[in-house]
């Protein structure tokens, strides 16, 4: 019961933060676009489309992806997580998420209040582009969301939901707001002229190396090596990955901020991408297995997926050949380690979105040639070292932050369900339903 009691009290909380913000700050919200800047209908209508694009990638992409390779007794848990990462997230940016990441830079690490509870942010055209800041923030709040939903592949079919309810609020604030900011909001990454045109550092990095916190935080599935744990249904995975296929062109695509030839490029490059690293991946698992799997082709396009978004914008279309190809083989030979490696990160989070973003922000260093970035292959070696800086200011921070967030609330609320509940299936023992008559 104490643990309830604290849900129920952080609940309040939060409920009484969205009151006092929606009192004190809906005058500040006004449409402030006489005698701005001018907005391009164009532009405005691809950004939000691409963000529509980017949360069709959580609900239902993600949520199917997750869903169809757990067990039939958690796949409604498991795509719960997607679904209420949209919600959480989302009220989170709202009122104080976007600001960290995006308000005035306080010494390169984090962003003003200046926008809390969305204070200012209206229909005028946002820094530097033909769009209304609104059309910005909702474009970045999706990036958000998907970040956060990731996440939750690594710990599936054992964490609480009251956790993972809790996890996502302050992994959202205290890992996701502060490395938006270091990269694209004014931050110290972006003044060292690091390059990551969609995320490669803030949105895979950063998940799949909280995965691999929470997996060792978390332990084991109970059964993990002994009994079969077998994805139940596959179609919902195929389906998942081509619609996260589609997405991602919002994704990718839609960080140009504008309907314009960066944005074309982006466009192909990651189309070329995902096509090679799916072929990559079934390659090499019929080398070594004999047989290429549906499992594998969908989990190779994911990778190249993950590979070419940090340098979606920056490479040409042979370079992204190259960048998916590396996506696919790495990130194959990750998830056959994960065995050896002895952590139950149980939908190969790290593996495909950890060292696929690895991958990625490392390839953009050497393949850059076009959209103002230029790498080692094309005349600037010094690219490739800035890369590496961003690499391992991610992984250290992301997996410390998150390490300290998952102790914090264990040691609280406590974060696995019973091995009583687990066994019965979280479905049951934590939503009351089934998936399935």
């Amino acid at each position: 019961m104490n643990g309830k009691r604290i849900v129920l009290c952080k609940v309040i909380s939060i409920l009484f933060l969205v009151i006092v913000l929606s009192v004190f700050g809906v005058t500040a919200f006004a449409d402030d676009s006489s005698g701005a800047a001018p907005i391009s209908a164009g532009d405005t209508a691809w950004v939000l489309t691409c963000s529509a694009l980017v949360l069709l990638m959580t609900i239902p992409g993600l949520a199917l992806f997750y869903g169809g390779m757990v067990r039939n007794k958690n796949v409604l848990s498991t795509m719960m997580h997607s679904f209420i990462s949209v919600c959480i997230v989302s009220i989170v940016w709202v009122l104080w998420g976007y600001s960290l990441a995006f308000g005035t830079d306080i010494s390169g690490i984090i962003g003003s209040l200046e926008f809390l509870g969305l204070s200012g942010v209206g229909t005028d055209a946002f820094s530097g582009t033909a769009i209304p800041q609104l059309a910005f923030m909702v474009f970045q709040l999706m990036f958000a969301v998907i970040t956060v939903a990731l996440i939750s592949g690594a710990i599936a079919e054992r964490m609480k939901f009251s956790a993972f309810v809790l996890f996502a609020v302050l992994w959202a604030t205290f890992i996701y707001a502060p490395l938006a900011h270091w990269v694209w909001g004014g931050g110290w990454l972006q003044g060292l002229g690091a390059l990551d045109f969609a995320g490669g550092t803030v949105v895979h990095i950063s998940s799949g190396v909280a995965a691999l916190a929470a997996a060792l935080v978390l332990g084991k599935r109970h059964g993990y090596g002994s009994e079969n744990l077998s994805p139940h249904n596959l179609p919902f995975t195929i389906v998942g990955a081509s619609l996260l296929w589609v997405g991602w062109f919002g994704f990718n695509a839609g960080s140009a901020l504008a309907a314009n030839g960066i944005a074309a490029s982006a466009f192909v490059a990651t189309h070329i991408a995902t096509a090679a690293g799916a072929l990559g991946w079934v390659a090499v698992e019929r080398i070594y297995r004999g047989k290429p799997t549906v499992l594998g082709a969908a989990s190779g396009a994911v990778a190249g997926l993950v590979a070419i978004t940090p340098a979606a914008g920056f490479v040409g279309p042979i370079s992204a050949i190259w960048v998916g190809l590396g996506g696919g083989l790495l990130c194959y030979a990750a998830v056959m380690w994960k065995s050896k490696l002895g952590y139950d990160d149980a939908l190969d989070v790290l593996g495909i979105h950890g060292i696929g973003g690895t991958w990625g922000a490392i390839a953009t260093g050497l393949f850059a040639s076009v959209g103002g970035g230029t790498g080692l292959f094309f005349g600037n070696p010094n690219q490739v070292v800035t890369q590496f800086v961003a690499v391992g200011a991610t992984w250290i921070f992301s997996f410390v932050g998150t390490f300290i967030i998952l102790k914090i609330l264990d040691m609280t609320i406590g974060l696995r369900v019973t091995k009583e509940e687990e066994v019965l299936g979280l479905d049951l023992s934590e939503h009351h339903e089934r998936a399935y008559a």
